[in-house]
């Protein structure tokens, strides 16, 4: 029997409009070494139908659970994945043609590389782009775990791919922590992976109401905040707590002044940077219009 080289798996959780565009861009790729394994997360739309429909017609897994978070949908899915790579992919997100081949090719090329990710071109619900994609930037990064923890910076599960071997060397996702991509990205590099970025674009990710850091802002603060807890003792700690904070105050500077007075005070003024002092402006000068609905 031969055994695939990537491991695909799509944690879901009611995206019903989403689902079916999300299976088959993966399904129609160019590159046919991989197994796709499809998690329902308890999901209380049709996504669990939408899904069986296609699993009819391409027969890949697809295995079901009662609702316990991404991070948990992940673990359940990579205990039936028996591939060398693995991707974690948004059942909202759209692969782009291509992708599979890039990044297998640069994993198989680069040892050294424990999670290797890409660029997103960035779409609304109705899948139309938000913005100007195009970029000057054709090298390939590399990033340090120090780096990584100063900026609080995750390498996105739209985008990424991760070597097995280094999973399972950080012991998998923890589910209670529902921000998976950003713990996985820590996890590794603290175990000295190197982690690189290509400049090609391999994804459509969607921006739409539901996004987490849009509506749970303050869920999300809680689990970035439990994820860089394990490196306290890091010189770039405290950097990586303020970027935390600074995401925090995206939203809550517009929707939730009172959780945003809190978070300004509990950093000291001299350790504000300049992206704290931007979110300050707009919490003095910007006005809730959507007052009551967040």
């Amino acid at each position: 029997m031969k055994w695939p080289l990537v491991s695909i798996l799509v944690p879901c959780f009611n995206h019903e409009r989403y689902i079916e565009e999300c299976l088959l861009s993966i399904l129609k790729q160019d590159y046919d070494n991989f197994e796709l394994i499809v998690v329902n997360d308890g999901s209380t739309d049709a996504s669990a139908e939408k899904i069986e429909a296609l699993r009819q017609i391409y027969g890949f897994q697809f295995y079901q659970q009662d609702n316990q978070g991404v991070s948990a949908a992940v673990n359940t899915a990579l205990s039936h994945a028996s591939g060398e790579f693995v991707i974690t992919h948004d059942s909202d997100d759209v692969m782009l043609a291509g992708r599979l081949c890039k990044q297998v090719a640069y994993l198989q090329e680069h040892p050294e590389v424990g999670l290797l990710g890409a660029r997103a071109i960035y779409i609304d619900a109705n899948g139309t782009r938000l913005k100007n994609s195009e970029s000057r930037n054709t090298s390939v990064q590399t990033w340090t775990f120090e780096q990584l923890l100063a900026k609080a910076h995750a390498v996105g599960a739209p985008v990424a791919m991760y070597r097995r071997e280094a999973i399972d060397k950080v012991g998998g996702y923890d589910p209670s922590i529902k921000v998976q991509d950003f713990q996985m990205t820590l996890k590794i590099a603290y175990l000295n992976y190197r982690i690189d970025i290509l400049p090609d674009f391999v994804t459509l990710y969607r921006r739409h109401d539901t996004n987490i850091s849009k509506v749970e802002y303050k869920s999300q603060l809680v689990y970035d905040l439990q994820v860089i807890d394990a490196y306290k003792d890091n010189p770039a700690y405290a950097s990586g707590r303020l970027a935390v904070i600074n995401k925090a105050l995206k939203e809550s500077v517009v929707f939730d002044k009172a959780f945003a007075r809190g978070l300004f005070a509990s950093v000291p003024v001299y350790r504000w940077n300049k992206l704290t002092w931007k979110r300050f402006r707009h919490f003095i000068f910007k006005s809730n219009k959507n007052k009551g609905v967040r």
